[in-house]
């Protein structure tokens, strides 16, 4: 009775096994690939995208699915959020907080601050096309992949001695997504299409021309009217065969090739204006691009693709297991040698910034642009309180900064929202922004107060602009965002009240993002979280620094230095720990997966080991307390934050963990089957905080000098190679090599000229046997200007131990605009 399974079980070892060796050599690249399909589970489905349009590619035999998204299908309409009785209401709350009644005063924000309104709109699926190939559920020979070099999805597969083969992509410059199919012997090729739709009430229909249409419009949501008209064209080519079609579906039959045209448009055209015509604009791209064969588009979309994702190369060295499936490796990584997995890792995430975020589209949702949910978690929408901000850390230093363009434009036009949001329910001028918004650009205050009442998601999402200017040095840029920085400073010029016990200017209701101490009866209500004390530093900082560089607002800028000089510095606590609050009630037993007060840390710059090394051990004693496993992102910021202690070791184990099946760290995260990060269940800033993570163990040049090799782990010194990286100040890394823990040679670009001071772990010299200048005093270089922050308050039960970390040379080079300068070991 045995013996039948166990046949069957070898004969499917045996297969599996076959397909390995026949495929293995076609891994050499960077590739996600697989020897099954993805079956109905999503997360095991590909991405592809333009910044426009989404989709998940099953890559399914016999119902093919291709799960659909458009950038700016969202539910609701124009609207606001602010809850008007905040204004009249603030002292009393003040008030509360400062006598030590947080519970009290959440329970008074939950009536005044907090919207009585929309809490946020949702990011919407169009539903799926489906492809159903009759009888080819005997198959062999099974393979997929997503070749992140070209952008391109591929799947193959072998019924009786016909080939069939799917290749798909979203095109970048012509705004469809294109699918071809074709099999190795004539006539073989036989299929159904039709829409399964995500949205009530869509209306499908084929028309006279052959096309299959979906339309509708938009649900409603929290009392907010659905308002976005979307309509899908999908129209199908072939080489031979012929084609039929119902009310709902088009059938193609004994064709040779078809390739299948899919344009998805809405009547969207900014947060204001939604009179856009969603037909003719779906018609317009769809006939700009069918009279093209596959072959031409294919051609056009890897050209513009991998203008963006050539630009960095990573070698880390491989091994044997590059030979295995993707879900295999996830598997294996923790126990096998796999560097080549992390290029994988590392690469998917730029990948995955390119598809998802394009110039003139819309921001990264939590989601990217991958949504399969009519309710999505979290409405798929923009938590920024750091999920948003995660999402473009790699943009500037992978040398993606033309991806950043759209967070950038959204926060302009939150800064044009944020003007009323300030005005009516803090008395401020300039602008802000709580902790989500949507499409429609809200700034109130949503899902509660222990998580909405968070008022800083304008002053962080402003540093961005800021980032951006620091990379590029354009000045005509910083003149443009300028009142955005501006505004934000004006908000806490306006907003910040003395506090009444230590006489530090604070902000007030304030909180740690979703965190609260056991002091305070499970309210986050406070008054100057030390979060809340570094944006406003830096918010401070820039909006100084942008006024001088453009000689303007000299006495506005004073004022600036002036309440700076006011706030509350951060503080060390009884444990050793950088405290999360004004006081010292940081429980060392909280594993929170927020660690929002090492905000200083990174992605600010405000925590050194070189310049404040007692806030540097206490930041260090923080990561320690709080532990390693958590949900996904908060794994990818701890990479960064591990980085920055200059431990590549510790980095590098987070990184273990982040590569961890789903389901298998006990306190939550790891990745699933496609590489996508689960928190769970799939937030995209993982991915992208983990991208930035490793960028930061190759290259840092946030604290006064271009550091590299900064945190290299152990498992990487004997050999390797990174090019393309952007530093501030308009450096770029043309190509560094390093060998056993050394840089053997580095090629650097100065496209703004300046001084380049260089950190580096070994001698260097010039490639023309000329010695390198040693470093003095201050940078020059006003890129790398680094302010100065208050002495901390150190707990006298604190016990603080002295940084310690390996020997490092510092170098000033000075660099004309354009020129290339190449450095050798010594």
């Amino acid at each position: 009775m045995m013996a039948a399974p166990i046949i069957k079980k070898m004969l499917f070892i045996v297969c599996f096994f076959a397909t390995v060796c026949c495929h293995s050599q076609e891994q050499a690249g960077l590739k996600l690939w697989y020897a099954q399909p993805s079956a109905n589970t999503w997360e095991n489905a590909l991405p592809i995208g333009n910044g426009r349009l989404g989709a998940m590619v099953y890559g399914n035999v016999d119902t093919e699915r291709i799960q659909l998204n458009e950038n700016t299908l969202w539910s609701g309409g124009p609207n606001r959020n602010d809850n008007p009785l905040a204004l009249d209401s603030l002292t009393v709350l003040q008030h509360l907080i400062f006598a030590g009644k947080q519970k009290d005063a959440e329970e008074m924000a939950n009536r005044i601050i907090v919207s009585k309104k929309s809490q946020g709109q949702m990011f919407e699926p169009l539903g799926e096309l489906q492809l159903v190939f009759n009888n080819h559920h005997k198959y062999n020979n099974y393979y997929r992949e997503l070749d992140i070099e070209k952008a391109i999805a591929k799947t193959s597969y072998k019924l009786g001695d016909v080939t069939y083969t799917r290749e798909v992509l979203a095109s970048l410059p012509d705004r469809i997504i294109v699918m071809h199919l074709s099999v190795s012997k004539p006539h073989s090729l036989s299929f159904t299409a039709f829409y399964s739709p995500a949205m009530p009430n869509a209306e499908i229909k084929t028309t006279a021309a052959g096309q299959l249409v979906i339309s509708g419009t938009t649900i409603d949501h929290e009392g907010v009217k659905g308002m976005i008209r979307y309509t899908g064209i999908t129209q199908i080519k072939t080489q031979g065969g012929s084609h039929s079609l119902t009310d709902t579906s088009l059938t193609i039959q004994n064709a040779d090739a078809a390739t299948i045209y899919i344009s998805i448009a809405t009547n969207f055209k900014n947060y204001r204006d939604i009179n856009q015509k969603e037909k003719a604009r779906a018609a317009a791209y769809l006939n700009k691009a069918i009279s093209k064969s596959f072959a031409e588009i294919s051609k056009a979309h890897v050209a513009a693709y991998q203008k963006f994702f050539k630009r960095v190369k990573l070698d880390l060295g491989t091994s044997d297991a590059i030979k295995l499936p993707t879900d295999e490796r996830l598997k294996n990584f923790n126990t096998t040698n796999d560097p080549q997995f992390v290029e994988l890792y590392y690469q998917f995430g730029r990948y995955l910034l390119i598809s998802c975020s394009q110039p003139g589209g819309q921001p990264a949702t939590l989601q990217g642009i991958w949504n399969n949910n009519l309710r999505p978690p979290w409405d798929s929408k923009y938590t920024i309180n750091i999920n948003t901000e995660m999402n473009y850390w790699p943009a500037e230093k992978t040398n993606l900064p033309e991806m950043h363009e759209p967070l950038i434009r959204m926060v302009q036009e939150l800064a044009a929202t944020g003007k009323q949001t300030a005005k009516e329910m803090y008395g401020a001028r300039g602008w802000m922004a709580h902790h989500n918004t949507d499409i429609w650009r809200i700034n109130g205050a949503v899902d509660g107060a222990f998580w909405g009442a968070w008022s800083n998601g304008g002053g962080w999402l402003s540093q961005h602009l800021w980032e951006h200017y620091l990379y590029s040095g354009d000045k005509s840029f910083l003149s443009s965002v300028y009142p955005v920085l501006k505004g934000a400073a004006m908000f806490y010029a306006d907003y910040l009240i003395d506090h009444p016990k230590y006489h530090w200017l604070v902000i007030c209701p304030d909180e740690s993002p979703e965190n609260a101490p056991k002091t305070h009866e499970g309210s986050s209500i406070d008054a100057g979280v030390t979060m809340t004390n570094q944006i406003v530093f830096d918010v401070f900082s820039t909006a100084i620094r942008a006024a001088a560089i453009l000689s303007k607002d000299q006495s506005f800028a004073d004022t600036l230095k002036h309440l700076r000089s006011r706030l509350a510095p951060m503080h060390i606590g009884q444990h050793g720990q950088l405290q999360e609050w004004l006081d010292d009630v940081d429980d060392p037993n909280d594993h929170h997966r927020h660690i929002s007060h090492l905000y200083g840390l990174f992605p600010s710059n405000q925590i050194s080991p070189y310049r404040t090394p007692q806030l540097y051990s206490a930041a260090k004693n923080t990561l320690i307390q709080r532990g390693d496993v958590s949900t996904g992102w908060s794994m990818g910021w701890k990479v960064n934050w591990w980085a920055k202690m200059l431990d590549g070791n510790h980095a590098y184990k987070l990184i273990q963990n982040q590569l961890t099946p789903v389901g298998t760290n006990d306190g939550g995260g790891g990745t699933y089957n496609n590489l996508f990060d689960a928190h769970p269940p799939f937030q995209i800033d993982g991915n992208f905080g983990c991208t930035s993570g490793i960028t930061e163990m190759l290259m840092q040049s946030e604290d006064g000098d271009l550091h590299l090799l900064p945190a290299l782990p152990d498992i990487w010194r004997t050999h390797g190679s990174i090019s393309g990286l952007r530093a501030r100040g308009g450096f770029e890394i043309i190509t560094m090599e390093w060998k056993d823990g050394k840089i053997i040679r580095a090629i650097i670009k100065s496209t703004l000229g300046g001084n380049l001071r260089l950190r580096v772990p070994n001698e260097m010299k010039r490639n023309d046997g000329n010695e390198l200048k040693k470093a003095k005093g201050e940078n020059k270089n006003q890129f790398y200007q680094v302010e100065e922050v208050a002495t901390p308050v150190i707990s006298p039960k604190a016990t603080i131990k002295p940084p310690e970390f390996k020997n490092t040379l510092l170098y000033d080079i000075s660099t004309e605009k354009g020129k290339i300068y190449t450095l050798v070991s010594k």
